[in-house]
């Protein structure tokens, strides 16, 4: 009997993933044919969602883009044995925008089925954590420190060196939060991992409470994501009932309880310490710091933070040791990064890659230009308040420390690109508005400044009184930058000065000469 994939990813089903599975459903009961339908998490290659696999002797076979209307037709060509039809895009692996990747966080999205626990042990899953359990504490939390794993949520902290600091925090209860408000635009691989393979997550953060003592955990995730919720809270019960998560875990005498926390759709929930408020049930108000979280945290307790890539790149640190994650990446970033492509390009997606890769690999060699067909003029990196960067810093390698070289910032490893009619004036006024309409208005930096942000660019893109307005662009920005009270606030200018200073003709201003 063969068996065929339909992805059950978010981006899949809009694009219409659900119509094309009932529709090989359909054909098969009426030709006669007996099939196992699987509905797998997305392989990140948007560009041919949906993408329907098959599964051969000699592998898996991929279709697509696949809409309702084409299924009889791949019957017909014998798609169940894996023939030519004009869908045809070969053997799965031999894929190149997959075969070039190197995905250790994202090694079973697309390959297992997210809620099935036999699939993700059978797929190497809890392997982590059964070398964890025979492990102290501390030498948890080494293994992760040596493998140089920073923080993928944007601020690209050390993880190891949290953990320590909450691991050595005396206290009757510790927390283990996962930030799952994936609120960055162009981004997604968080919810592709809860979507595609909920369990690596599970797993990570189980991990992390035995490395500091931490018996609860939460994942709190944005309401927008409510396919990722249903996913999370069957393979959380999948867990729960075969001793993965409770008391005694796999029978050690240790616990670790979890469940999932749905916020309210606030950008700022994302900064750690207001989701810390909204996650008590109070307004997501940011906190000042210090007090840490890890030592002052969630209902006052130590507590961990991490986004959701941290922790699913937990499990395979603890499998294959800090050392194997390590040797991947250059300079201080180690290890790979869910690249998620997205914007005017031709081929969107996710693209895990070792640290190292350039900007312009991406966007061609991946990407394939833009999908308009014109030069890319702009790429914004790490979200709506990342910095655009021209063409001319197309061959920056993906690195945290290139990148504050250029006052830019990796953050979640979003890129999302613009060809040559984008209107960077209206990019930077995009920015400050996006400030206005997200602060939580607890400091005056960001709440006003971003109100008087606006209004400054209405006028120098109406051309009224410009030059000076330029110039009050800059102050304002400059108090932004140091007088915000978090990162929502502080990164603002990063958007809109970059802008300013790599194009300055789209603010009225003179280009500089070459040199």
């Amino acid at each position: 009997m063969a068996t065929v994939y339909v992805p059950r990813d978010s981006s899949a089903v809009s694009l219409g993933a659900e119509r094309v599975a009932e529709a090989i459903r359909r054909e098969a009961a009426q030709r006669g044919v007996e099939l196992k339908l699987v509905r797998n998490g997305s392989r990140g290659l948007y560009w041919a969602e949906p993408m329907v696999e098959v599964s051969t002797v000699a592998g898996r076979v991929a279709y697509g883009p696949v809409q309702p209307q084409d299924v009889p037709g791949l019957f017909d060509a014998g798609f169940l044995e894996g023939k030519s039809h004009a869908l045809s895009l070969g053997a799965t692996e031999e894929i190149l925008y997959l075969k070039n990747q190197e995905r250790l966080t994202n090694a079973r999205v697309g390959i297992t089925d997210p809620v099935s626990l036999e699939d993700y042990l059978s797929h190497d899953g809890y392997r982590g954590l059964k070398n964890a359990l025979a492990m102290q504490p501390a030498d948890i939390v080494k293994e992760v420190t040596d493998s140089g794993l920073r923080g993928r949520g944007g601020a690209a902290f050390p993880t190891g060196i949290k953990w320590n600091t909450v691991l050595n925090a005396p206290s009757d209860q510790k927390y283990i939060v996962c930030n799952a408000d994936e609120g960055d635009s162009g981004t997604f691989s968080d919810r592709m991992i809860m979507e595609g393979d909920p369990f690596v997550l599970i797993e990570g953060m189980t991990i992390a409470g035995l490395a500091v003592g931490a018996t609860q955990g939460y994942i709190y995730l944005r309401v927008e994501y409510p396919n990722a919720l249903t996913i999370l809270n069957e393979a959380i019960a999948a867990a729960y009932r075969a001793g993965y998560l409770g008391q005694s875990l796999c029978g050690s005498g240790k616990s670790f309880d979890l469940e999932v926390r749905v916020g309210a759709g606030a950008y700022v929930c994302g900064e750690e310490t207001a989701l810390l408020e909204s996650l008590e049930g109070k307004r997501g108000l940011v906190r000042f710091k210090p007090p840490l979280p890890a030592i002052v945290g969630l209902f006052g307790k130590p507590t961990i933070v991490n986004n959701v890539i941290s922790l699913a790149s937990v499990p395979i640190i603890l499998d294959k040791g800090g050392t194997h994650y390590r040797d991947f990446g250059m300079g201080r970033s180690r290890g790979t990064l869910p690249i998620q492509l997205a914007g005017n390009i031709k081929r969107p997606g996710l693209i895990e890659k070792a640290f190292g890769v350039t900007l312009r690999e991406i966007l061609y060699d991946y990407g394939g230009g833009s999908a308009s067909g014109r030069p890319i003029r702009a790429v914004q990196v790490g979200g709506p308040l990342g910095a655009f960067l021209p063409e001319s810093q197309f061959d920056t390698p993906l690195d945290y420390e290139a990148f504050a070289a250029l006052w830019a910032v990796l953050g979640h490893g979003g890129i999302v690109a613009f060809d040559d009619t984008v209107d960077m004036a209206r990019m930077a006024r995009y920015a400050m508005e996006f400030c206005a309409a997200e602060s939580c208005g607890k400091c005056t930096p960001c709440r006003i400044g971003s109100t008087r942000g606006v209004e400054v660019m209405d006028r120098i893109i109406a051309n009224r009184e410009h030059d000076k307005n330029l110039l009050l662009l800059r102050d304002l920005c400059d108090t932004m930058l140091g007088g915000s009270l978090c990162a929502l606030g502080g990164m603002t200018p990063y958007p809109v000065l970059s802008a300013l200073n790599h194009f300055p003709e789209d603010f009225g201003a003179a280009k500089p000469e070459a040199a």
